[in-house]
């Protein structure tokens, strides 16, 4: 579904990306795992063509976007949906208004109606029935997230990115969240990409992991076989995690 090939981004003197190769296959959930700072955000917005790579390329659905003009890349990732570490909600609009914006925007064939519908069948998948007029000021954290993820539910994107979607939540919300995140990619039947810090959370949402540092992919494995890879830079981090002893002994 998605390729990465040799792909490199700076700004200024300072090299981010360095000839970064990877592969996300049709129908998975691929966590980008590593330390803040590496560059793992940077690569994300490579893939959804926000930002152009300085050499390499990536490619999406068999179409290389990096070197497409604004009409084409906007038909080329318009099947992408994305919800970024701060949710990214309009202060201006209410819970709502924020969920129905991109049916709004590129669905004129659509009512009134059935856009309120489709609203409350979002909201009540994220478990936010009743908040349609609510203000994102007015949400927690974890409810903002929710919400985020509802918009991108709703207009049912074929690739899902989520970039560090439980930093800053307390360990009960996040595990909500990564749920979600799952439950998600299930009922779209998505390809999703998740970029965290967070060892749980890859190992609760991955089907692969793969492990970003020193502006490459440095080792990618299954979950169940992703603990075990041998590369000091990864077990250096896992030692430095608080992994629940299950996890070092699931199948799956």
């Amino acid at each position: 579904m998605i390729t990465v090939h040799d792909l490199w981004k700076g700004y200024g003197s300072i090299e981010v990306l360095k000839g970064l190769n990877l592969e996300i296959m049709d129908g998975e959930t691929l966590v980008i795992l590593g330390r803040s700072g590496v560059g793992k955000s940077v690569l994300l917005r490579q893939i959804i063509g926000i930002e152009r790579p300085d050499k390499g390329y990536v490619e999406v659905n068999g179409v290389r976007i990096s070197n497409l003009n604004q009409y084409q890349l906007f038909n080329a990732v318009k099947s992408m949906g994305m919800l970024f570490q701060g949710a990214a909600l309009f202060d201006s609009l209410n819970i709502g208004e924020n969920v129905a914006f991109h049916l709004r925007q590129h669905s004129p064939e659509l009512s009134d109606s059935e856009i309120k519908k489709r609203v409350t069948e979002a909201l009540k998948m994220v478990d936010l029935s009743g908040t349609e007029n609510k203000m994102p000021s007015e949400m927690s954290g974890g409810m903002r997230k929710r919400a985020a993820i509802a918009r991108l539910w709703i207009y049912k994107p074929r690739i899902l990115l989520f970039d560090e979607p439980t930093t800053g939540l307390d360990p009960i919300t996040a595990g909500q969240i990564n749920e979600l995140i799952r439950a998600t990619q299930k009922e779209l039947k998505a390809t999703s990409v998740v970029v965290t810090h967070d060892i749980r959370s890859a190992l609760e949402v991955g089907d692969r992991i793969a492990f970003h540092d020193q502006g490459k992919i440095i080792a990618i494995a299954p979950k169940a076989e992703f603990l075990k890879i041998n590369n000091p830079l990864l077990q250096s981090f896992i030692s430095e995690a608080i992994i629940p002893a299950e996890y070092f002994s699931k199948k799956g």
